[in-house]
């Protein structure tokens, strides 16, 4: 039984199937099948949200370093993707209220705990037994606590304030886009696109609220600055400056995006910059992970990346983590989990693959290539590091939730910049 392989269900769940030879004939046999010969027991079960160009492959490639280093554990790997997380966070959500906790599942840190409040362990142990606070960066460590007591453990981080494009596109165009260094000028950049080009200027995604709410975040930064951003996210707005930011979201919305904009998602939102059909792109450096797995598209010749317009030397920050749910089905398997997730091998393993870079401090990055060595550079020499607005860091789940509501419904289609902006000051208040 030494032979393994991961293989992915009609379900999208990546699995360890072990083939056995009884009577001279191969036979498949599942985990279930398996758990009283490797492990014993109940399987580890770990629910994650990466499906697509984005993530199949970083995940894939998880799975198989974990085998690697658990090869005799029963284990469960299910992707359920869509949304930003949203389909994830309402199955873990059920599951959870159903008293029916998987071993782990896939989310972000910082604010977004307070959603679990109360339905996550203790994980101290798995922090201290392998000296978690000495090998990864400051905010990983306080970002996975609440009240003291480690509720998750890190497995990646993204930038969040990037603009990347398709360089055929932007050279054909005439756009350098070293100068765009403000909003007026990434404006002016796509117009020259729009004119010189059959290509959409600015791809974006509209039929789920997250990426507008992810670009405003970013736009009011480099708009506005730090400071400002963060009295936002804070709690203590200034509506001008939001008003200002969501105007200049309406101008790109309404002249530059494509015409299926509201029926796309993110993987056919990056596919057109992989494609040539597309410009320019604000995301995650996720996007450069998809970019990485697509054929024949190399960074800095068919692909490259700059600071979103006013964000130079800052690094938006996010983590990829995984949360520990109380009244664990398999506490010791899941804590060697997140043993696993928080070391260099995990780390390499997803991160490469992600377009993120591990949270250790002593991972190796020669595998990482040119694109995710830069980043890691900038994360180090970033000269501020602010939280996302949108993926768990800065605000709560309930205010996110009333962000969605507002993009939703006032701007999406017409974009009312003037109640959108309201709907957000109203949504941090203090």
């Amino acid at each position: 039984m030494s032979d393994r392989t991961s293989i992915r269900d009609t379900d999208g769940r990546l699995t360890r199937r072990r083939f056995v030879a009884a009577s001279g004939t191969a036979a498949t046999v599942g985990l279930a099948g398996c758990s009283g010969l490797f492990g014993g027991g109940t399987p580890l079960e770990v629910l994650h949200g990466w499906t697509g160009g984005d993530g199949a492959r970083a995940a894939e490639a998880l799975v198989e370093a974990f085998e690697e280093e658990f090869p005799d554990m029963d284990a469960d790997f299910e992707a359920i993707g869509g949304g930003g997380n949203a389909n994830l966070d309402a199955v873990v959500t059920n599951r959870l209220g159903d008293d029916d906790p998987p071993s782990s599942f896939a989310n972000w840190p910082g604010k977004n705990l307070q959603k679990y409040s109360g339905a996550l362990g203790n994980v101290n142990d798995v922090w201290e037994d392998n000296d978690f606070a000495d090998a990864h960066v400051d905010e990983a460590v306080e970002l996975h606590q609440t009240n003291g007591t480690y509720r998750a453990v890190p497995l990646g981080s993204h930038r969040l304030n990037n603009l990347f494009y398709n360089i055929e596109v932007v050279e054909s165009a005439g756009v350098d886009p070293s100068g765009i260094d403000s909003v007026e000028t990434l404006v002016d950049a796509l117009e020259t696109v729009a004119t010189e080009t059959d290509a959409v200027p600015f791809t974006h995604l509209l039929s789920s609220p997250w990426a507008t709410i992810q670009l405003f975040g970013t736009m009011m930064i480099g708009q506005h600055g730090v400071s400002a951003y963060n009295d936002f996210i804070d709690g203590d707005p200034d509506e001008d400056a939001v008003t200002t930011t969501f105007q200049s979201m309406k101008t790109i919305m309404e002249n530059y995006i494509s015409d299926d904009a509201s029926t796309i998602d993110l993987t056919e939102s990056n596919q057109k910059i992989i494609s040539g059909d597309a410009a320019f792109i604000h995301q995650g450096n996720w996007a450069a992970g998809a970019f990485r797995n697509a054929d024949d598209f190399a960074y800095e010749e068919e692909w490259g990346a700059t600071s979103f317009p006013g964000t130079e030397g800052i690094y938006e920050l996010h983590f990829d983590s995984f949360l520990y749910p109380s009244d664990n089905p398999t506490e010791s398997k899941s804590k060697d989990f997140l043993g696993f997730i928080g070391g260099t091998d995990a780390q390499i393993a997803f991160n490469q693959y992600k377009g993120s870079i591990p949270t250790r401090t002593d991972a190796d990055m020669s595998e990482f290539g040119p694109y995710l060595q830069d980043v890691q550079e900038d994360f180090a020499n970033a000269e501020a590091r602010p939280r996302n607005l949108y993926h768990g860091l800065g605000v709560v789940a309930d205010v996110r939730t009333t962000m969605e509501d507002v993009i939703s419904g006032r701007f999406s289609g017409p974009f009312n910049a003037n109640r959108a902006a309201t709907g957000f000051v109203n949504a941090v208040s203090n």
